[in-house]
């Protein structure tokens, strides 16, 4: 089985060295480059499984990265940021990253992290993770799911609304998924957090929610419905 291929943007020396080196140990193959211009590079080169960006990198930040790569493909990202501040946080899920951890981080939890991810992305976990499909897949019957002018093609995984292609990052269509197997069914954001983040633990609700907007402007803004103090539904 082919290792998980990780490209890792870090500017700090110790951190940057210290982490691959931990990478490294439980299996991954790891990428590690000092700016943004580098990363983008090392991205369209070396076409990695996983991309690890910290915010505040030189030549080209980390969110503006993450757009870039976002723009060229569905590879998932974690932003790592020094802060837990919500403008990081919000500014790198609205870029198109998927989750994100905050430093100074132990290493086993980025490790998990990173697992957790690649297991909700269907790659090979070469780091010893369990295959992908063995956590919280969503209870959703193959074929075809109509909600308004929403089609979900659950076998080919692809979605188009009013007759035209909607493009989603796996995340996404998880996120989608997990809301049509309940459709006028209050999700709350800790369960999405668990089924679609494979959240064992408490986790961040800013994530769901920036999701959620994020896949409201390519479903329609009312496909899915706020319901205050529960979570969310999707309107059949």
């Amino acid at each position: 089985m082919a290792e998980t291929h990780v490209l890792f943007v870090e500017d700090d020396d110790v951190i940057r060295e210290a982490t691959q080196l931990a990478l490294e140990r439980v299996g991954f193959t790891v990428t590690a480059v000092p700016d943004g211009l580098l990363g983008l590079e090392a991205f369209r080169t070396d076409r990695p499984d996983i991309a690890l960006l910290d915010v505040m990198v030189p030549g080209l930040d980390g969110v503006s990265l993450c757009r870039r790569i976002r723009d060229e493909s569905t590879v998932p990202v974690i932003m790592l940021s020094a802060r837990a501040d919500a403008i990081d946080v919000v500014l790198g899920l609205e870029a198109g990253a998927d989750d994100y951890v905050t430093k100074p981080f132990d290493g086993a939890v980025l490790v998990a992290r990173i697992r957790a991810v690649l297991r909700r992305f269907g790659h090979a976990a070469g780091a010893g993770g369990p295959p992908a499909g063995a956590v919280g897949e969503p209870d959703v019957t193959s074929g075809v799911l109509v909600f308004g002018d929403v089609e979900i093609d659950t076998e080919g995984m692809e979605v188009s609304r009013a007759g035209a292609h909607v493009g989603l990052t796996p995340t996404e269509m998880r996120l989608l998924l997990e809301f049509s197997s309940a459709p006028g069914t209050v999700l709350s954001r800790d369960r999405l957090l668990e089924r679609v983040w494979d959240y064992g633990w408490g986790g961040d609700t800013r994530v769901v929610d920036v999701h959620v907007q994020r896949l409201r402007t390519k479903i329609g803004q009312d496909r899915i419905e706020t319901v205050r103090g529960f979570g969310y539904k999707l309107r059949a």
